[in-house]
């Protein structure tokens, strides 16, 4: 059997860990970079379980990805369409109704898309208008703060007029794509047409202030070193330390299939599992973290409970981002098949 040494130094910060007090970023990269496997996932879940107990949560939902066509161009994406790029497609909001009247038992709509200078500003408003006559007890979670910041920029309103609008018209809650890593070098190497983190953190703030919550990412496993990893989950812990309005985050495995970077090999499950780990121990001021089985396959994800995640995300139906890359279609999970998963890791399974 391998016998796992643990430092001194490992024992002086898991001690901060489990009595709640924060770590430095020094203290949490010695983790990230220099911990075992099994003693950080520990150290994650006695976390989860200081938060949450034996409950995992799961939602009955579905994604809706409005358009494909974006002028952002960032190389880690396979999803994009240039607009007059053969393949490019915007649903009608009659479709989407369509589709989510489809969905028996749903709770929650996901809804992002790209950046299409084609779509007037009026059909963002009218879709969260039309989603909510339709279902007025579902949540809509919809457009990224880079989707927000793209909204302000085509009607000239400013991004709090942008949110106010779509929360008048029915929007409940923010999803967490788009902030990619907190990372200038990043940003100019791979996404440059797309927002800055500080932009994107002041988007979320600006949502926060005005009572919508918002989700938060990370998109891992590409050029980013583990540095810029911790700066990233800091950053957010910052944020929500100030305005308490992230409601979870979500580490997005980078996919290299089918775009720019496939060059690169992913992420490992290692990385994926520490990386999940790590994020939890930091954002212990968030109240979920995500194991966002689309990207990380349903085995995987149901590990992950065991390194900290609480959320199991839900049933989707569909997701095309990951569909176009992998060119495997994401079949919905069923609430029993989610149920049966939290059950197997001992834990108690809660729809929200």
């Amino acid at each position: 059997m391998l016998e796992v040494v643990i430092s001194k130094e490992f024992e002086d910060i898991a001690k901060k860990v489990k009595s709640g007090v924060p770590l430095e970023k020094d203290e949490a990269l010695y983790l990230y970079k220099e911990g075992d496997l099994f003693l950080l996932g520990k150290l994650a879940q006695d976390v989860k379980e200081r938060l949450h107990g034996k409950k995992y949560y799961y939602t009955i939902n579905r994604h809706i990805n409005y358009t494909n066509i974006c002028t952002t161009g960032c190389k880690f994406c396979g999803y994009h369409k240039k607009p007059g790029e053969e393949g490019g497609y915007v649903l009608e909001i009659p479709q989407v109704i369509e589709t989510l009247k489809n969905t028996p038992e749903l709770k929650e709509v996901h809804i992002v898309g790209g950046l299409n200078p084609s779509i007037p500003y009026e059909y963002y408003v009218d879709l969260i208008k039309e989603v909510r006559k339709n279902f007025p007890k579902v949540r809509i979670r919809a457009y990224t703060c880079v989707e927000i910041d793209w909204l302000s920029k085509i009607s000239g309103k400013s991004v709090k007029e942008v949110l106010l609008e779509l929360k008048e018209a029915g929007l409940n809650s923010i999803p967490g794509g788009g902030a990619e890593v907190f990372s200038e070098r990043i940003r100019k190497e791979l996404f440059p047409a797309k927002i800055s983190g500080d932009k994107w953190i002041k988007i979320a703030k600006i949502a926060h202030e005005l009572g919508i919550p918002t989700n938060a990412t990370l998109l891992f496993g590409h050029i980013e070193t583990d540095e810029e990893i911790i700066e990233h989950l800091f950053k957010l812990r910052e944020v929500q330390e100030e305005t308490k309005g992230f409601y979870c985050f979500i580490p997005l495995a980078f996919i290299p299939e089918g775009n720019e970077l496939s060059y690169l090999p992913g992420p490992s499950a290692h990385k994926i599992l520490k990386t999940i780990a790590i994020s939890r121990i930091i954002l212990d001021n968030f109240p979920h973290i995500k194991a966002y089985w689309v990207f990380l396959g349903v085995k995987l994800a149901q590990v992950a409970l065991l390194w900290g995640a609480d959320h199991f995300h839900g049933t989707v139906f569909e997701e095309k981002i990951s569909e176009s890359m992998k060119k495997t279609q994401v079949m919905k999970l069923p609430p029993k098949e989610i149920q049966r998963l939290i059950r197997e890791v001992g834990g108690i399974p809660v729809e929200v």
